[in-house]
């Protein structure tokens, strides 16, 4: 089995997305609700076309008294 992006409706009707790992783990979601399934798909592609290329960033140092 294959990851895979779900579209579904959100409790005040938005589209929502979610990444859903081969474990049947939620790993991303999108964040936010579109008002359209169009736009939510557009967000998928983005981070589809983006993820790849993406920087790991860190963000976890610690920091001296």
């Amino acid at each position: 089995m294959a990851a895979k992006f779900e579209i579904f409706k959100g409790k005040i009707g938005d589209f929502r997305w979610r990444l859903i790992h081969t474990n049947g783990q939620i790993i991303a979601t999108s964040g936010e609700g579109y008002t359209t399934k169009v736009n939510a798909i557009n967000g998928i592609n983005s981070v589809k076309e983006n993820a790849a290329n993406a920087i790991i960033e860190e963000k976890t140092a610690i920091k001296k008294p």
